[in-house]
């Protein structure tokens, strides 16, 4: 590993009275003048925008006030489950009759709206499906939708195939002609703007009344907020907006039952919530649901107004979650002794890495093949059995690979070899028959040795530079906290630097709580260092050490103090 100062524009922008460090921190991520910087609701992208939106809002308003029934065909991922929330809780608040969701089992359905689903859909008795975190690519499941008398409507954020569904309406902003600027907006985002535009034509034809009061939408984003961030998209000025002000809520303690359940049983309190919390903490328990069981365990969490309730179910997600974690780290550990078993040298590894174990869990092969591109540094896909011949894959990428893309390479090149694929520029799904799979290895290497070279797979930290003695301080720590929300494309603020050993200890099993001295300076620091190798350390034969880390505050029993967060620990 090795860290790089991460790239500063020469001319810093103009950001007000901003101190230094945040301007410089700021202008590295891209932030050209203060609008950027806008928390404010009113400074959301407007949803006149999105193509497709008059025609989706003109079927929704048609089903409100004749009444008829609306299922939400949603994803079994937290972009799919808050989207599945965000829908059935907004519709219902506007006045929608009936309104109920589905939510495809990955072990018996798969992703999307599948003909299979829709058959599934039909003992609903609906008059419309609305799609949400999904649909793009569900061409034969919108005709079976169709064919069958219902009006469909696709909102979905995935990246679109050459043929589109012939859906009634498609909200999107990756189809094309759509030119809605943030095309990083999350699934749970596009149906968040679709309540908006339906409220406000809804408004338009005096739809509200005294009986039935305009709702606030606001009170969704919570929902919205914890869906942007756990579907890792890039956080973007407008997906900040979204994030910041669903943040502000779940603080505040206005949020869902099932949020503020899911944090009880984590351990975090609200007050102190930061985005990387949604991602790291809450996601991955409501994920649990669809990795190991069924994502509508998950959306129940989100839609019950009953705190006894979710936090009844909570916990259950609590414990799938570690369930989960067993499983993956027994995955990981078989994944690293086949690698092992194979004797080879980074140099000599794929550069496009494809394991399969006929015993590895479909739903946690995502979390295994990220673990594992983040030791190996290159793109992988892992795939487990899908059951009738053939495999399920999950994949994951690295700077300067769009894994979708990679995929369809592979795809026009040897048509046939993948049966079905999908994703982002980061992260993917396809399916195979396991005959192809040895050929699909190759392909995919080839693909990806054609796009990057060997140096893209030597791992390297970004690092914010070095931080003066008179910046270590609290008030500079809850500066940066606030400064978010930091996320995906927008990360948080991390730093490197020679610190002088004073003091290491093994906290747990694996947690290294370390004393530290800037060399010259005579102030101690506190830091830690999560899941090291205790083989390695402590070695009290080590005086220097090369960190890189985020500033972080540590509150115990009402005292805080600051405390260094390392990434990367390195003896000298």
């Amino acid at each position: 590993m090795r860290i790089e100062s991460r790239a500063v524009p020469v001319d810093l922008p103009l950001l007000g009275d901003l101190p230094p460090l945040l301007t410089r921190l700021y202008a590295a991520r891209g932030v050209n003048c203060l609008a950027d910087l806008d928390k404010r609701l009113q400074a959301l992208l407007p949803f006149t925008l999105f193509k497709g939106m008059p025609e989706a809002v003109a079927v929704l308003v048609e089903a409100l006030q004749q009444q008829q029934p609306i299922l939400v065909v949603g994803d079994f991922d937290a972009d799919g489950a808050t989207a599945s929330s965000v829908a059935v809780l907004g519709l219902r608040a506007l006045g929608a009759g009936a309104v109920d969701y589905l939510v495809p089992n990955r072990f018996e359905f798969g992703y999307g709206l599948t003909p299979e689903i829709v058959e599934v859909a039909l003992t609903r008795n609906p008059a419309v499906l609305v799609t949400v975190d999904n649909g793009i690519s569900s061409i034969e499941g919108v005709a079976a939708a169709k064919a069958a008398g219902l009006k469909v409507v696709v909102t979905d954020h995935h990246l679109p195939a050459e043929q589109l569904p012939d859906a009634d309406a498609i909200v999107n902003p990756s189809q094309p002609g759509c030119t809605f600027p943030s095309k990083a907006i999350a699934g749970v985002g596009v149906i968040f703007y679709v309540l908006l535009a339906l409220r406000a034509e809804l408004r338009e034809q005096g739809w509200f009344n005294t009986a039935r009061p305009e709702p606030n939408l606001g009170e969704l984003l919570d929902l919205v907020a914890l869906g942007t961030v756990a579907d890792v998209v890039p956080l973007d000025t407008n997906n900040r907006i979204l994030v910041h002000q669903g943040l502000a809520r779940i603080r505040a303690g206005r949020c869902r039952p099932g949020i503020r359940a899911l944090l009880e049983v984590a351990g975090r309190p609200a007050q102190r919530l930061v985005s990387t919390d949604l991602g790291f903490i809450v996601g991955p328990r409501l994920n649990a649901a669809g990795r190991l069981d069924d994502m509508s365990l998950g959306i129940e969490c989100l839609l019950t107004d009953n705190e006894a309730l979710a936090l009844d179910i909570a916990r259950e997600l609590d414990s799938l979650n570690r369930d989960r974690k067993t499983i993956e780290r027994d995955m990981q550990q078989q994944a690293l002794a086949t690698l092992a078993a194979m004797d080879l040298q980074d140099s000599d590894l794929p550069f496009g890495l494809c394991l399969f174990d006929a015993e590895w869990h479909q739903g946690v092969i995502g979390i295994l093949a990220s673990r594992l591109k983040d030791k190996y540094h290159r793109p992988v896909i892992a795939f487990a059995d899908a059951g009738n011949g053939d495999l399920k894959g999950s994949a994951r990428s690295v700077p300067g690979l769009h894994i979708r893309d990679a995929l369809d390479a592979v795809a026009a090149h040897q048509p046939g070899l993948i049966s079905k694929f999908g994703g982002h520029a980061m992260a993917a799904g396809l399916s195979l028959p396991q005959a192809n799979l040895e050929a699909f290895q190759a392909a995919f290497d080839s693909e990806v040795r054609r796009q990057l070279s060997a140096e893209d797979l030597t791992g390297r930290l970004l690092s914010d530079g070095e931080l003066a003695e008179s910046e270590f301080n609290l008030d500079m720590a809850s500066q940066l906290r606030e400064a978010g929300p930091w996320g995906q494309h927008f990360p948080e603020p991390g730093f490197h630097g020679e610190f002088m050993l004073v003091q290491q200890r093994l906290v747990g099993e694996r947690h290294l709580k370390m004393v530290l001295q800037l060399p010259g300076a005579s102030d101690v620091l506190d830091a830690i260092a999560f899941n090291i190798d205790p083989k390695v350390w402590p070695n009290p034969a080590v005086q220097r050490v090369l960190l890189a880390y985020t500033l972080d505050i540590n509150e115990f029993r009402g005292r805080r103090s600051l405390q260094l967060m390392v990434r990367h620990l390195q003896a000298l």
